[in-house]
């Protein structure tokens, strides 16, 4: 799906529809000492347990696309989720 990479959404700062530019969220770094990945590395990474048997889950082949919107007049950010999953998307450059 091609998506414009300039888009006229509401702006909680400035409390109107405003010109947005929009960029790709990526996750960041994933902490080191969050309880998630202690408990992962106590579970199944350290000493002599053997293997730790995974519950065999499938994965879903496709995500909501998550872009960040960047307000052009007060440079305010909110994240623009697509409602729908789908396999690819791709930022277009819009001509006015």
């Amino acid at each position: 799906m091609k998506v414009p990479n300039q888009q006229n959404i509401y702006c909680p700062k400035c409390d109107k529809h405003t010109e947005h530019k929009l960029k790709l969220f990526k996750a960041g770094k994933a902490r080191a000492l969050s309880i998630g990945t202690r408990s992962n590395i106590r579970k199944h990474k350290k000493g002599y347990g053997g293997k730790a048997k995974h519950t065999a889950t499938v994965k879903k082949q496709n995500k909501k696309p998550a872009y960040i919107a960047e307000c052009m007049v007060c440079s305010r950010k909110v994240y623009l989720i697509i409602p729908k999953r789908m396999k690819k998307t791709e930022l277009v450059a819009v001509s006015r």
